[in-house]
């Protein structure tokens, strides 16, 4: 697929999660980060394709790590993963320039469907 997808998320079994669903479905490029802090870093050095990122981390969450990518990058692709009762979150997330989000618990196809629209 030739696409670099960057997932950030300070649980480990979360980005293995949709690092399965990812690979299953042949996307290969994959590169991880366990906060905003550590994302925010990967993504200037490495410019992937698409961020797909969580709300909830320590260091630098979602949305100041998303603010931080934005300012870097006005054309970065992020899609913002929240837990359920996030939606004010949500809402910010988006007005700040994430294009889409997914909800967990994970649905594979759901990610799948997300992803395709986003990269087009």
């Amino acid at each position: 697929m030739g696409k670099k997808i960057m997932l950030v998320d300070d649980a480990a079994f979360m980005r293995m999660t949709i690092k399965n669903t990812l690979t299953k479905a042949g996307y290969t490029d994959l590169l991880e980060a366990g906060d905003g802090q550590q994302a925010v870093e990967t993504y200037n050095q490495e410019h992937p394709d698409l961020v797909i990122m969580d709300i909830t981390m320590p260091n630098m969450d979602g949305i100041q790590a998303l603010q931080a990518i934005k300012t870097m990058d006005p054309a970065a692709k992020v899609i913002m993963c929240s837990a359920m009762g996030q939606e004010a979150m949500v809402v910010q997330a988006i007005q700040l320039g994430a294009m889409d989000f997914i909800v967990k618990p994970f649905k594979p196809d759901r990610i799948l469907q997300t992803i395709t629209k986003v990269l087009g």
